[in-house]
């Protein structure tokens, strides 16, 4: 067992994104291993049944495999930022539930064709109207809880990165004054710059890859 936390985790996975950003703003380094979805490795489905990234393990048979436990158990190691204060959790709830919800529907429509009563919701129209709640709640104060980053801010932009990515010229195109500075100020810091390089999937008998603010020894 290395002696580092080991993180499994995928570049892009809005999930894994959040968990990488507390990890790393928390100044805890970790043993990363990038996980090909297509063929998951074994000691990912060993670590969580559940199999999905990210699975933080912390060694001694204690797992963390839900995103935002992860981002909680980072910022109590450290939250030089403060970024507790927006643990808010009616509006994570609300990010994660519906409109999680209606951002899959509209991104990967034909995955749901079957569901009962799908062609009946226009989800892009379902997410726009969630998002304009979000960006009144930026026009009282820089971010989601207040006027600097915290943990919604991180735990949301991710999603939404997906949702405008989808049809970007329809998005930046809707009427979203406070939104659309919020999420390309957060897609181009520093943060998310470094918790995004490439790394190859990780196989069994690989070096340990070191991930983290602070320099190897």
């Amino acid at each position: 067992m290395s002696a580092l936390p080991v993180l499994y985790s995928f570049r892009r996975c809005p999930y894994a994104m959040r968990a990488r950003m507390a990890l790393w703003a928390a100044g805890v380094t970790v043993e990363l291993r990038e996980v090909k979805l297509a063929n998951k490795p074994p000691e990912l489905i060993e670590a969580s049944t559940k199999a999905t990234v990210p699975v933080l393990d912390l060694g001694r048979g204690t797992i963390v495999d839900e995103s935002i436990a992860v981002m909680r158990w980072a910022l109590r190691q450290s939250d030089p930022e403060g970024w507790i204060a927006g643990d808010d959790a009616e509006l994570l709830a609300e990010a994660d539930g519906p409109f999680k919800h209606h951002l899959d529907r509209y991104k990967y429509p034909n995955r749901y064709e079957s569901e009962p009563g799908f062609g009946q919701v226009d989800h892009q129209a379902e997410g726009l109207a969630i998002l304009k709640r979000w960006d009144a709640r930026l026009s009282k104060q820089g971010q989601l809880c207040r006027e600097t980053r915290s943990l919604a801010d991180i735990a949301l932009f991710p999603f939404i990165r997906q949702f405008a990515n989808h049809n970007r010229d329809w998005f930046d195109a809707q009427d979203l004054p406070h939104l659309h500075p919020w999420l390309a100020a957060h897609l181009s810091s520093p943060l998310f710059a470094s918790i995004m390089p490439k790394f190859a999937p990780w196989q069994q008998g690989d070096g340990p890859v070191k991930f983290g603010p602070l320099p190897e020894n």
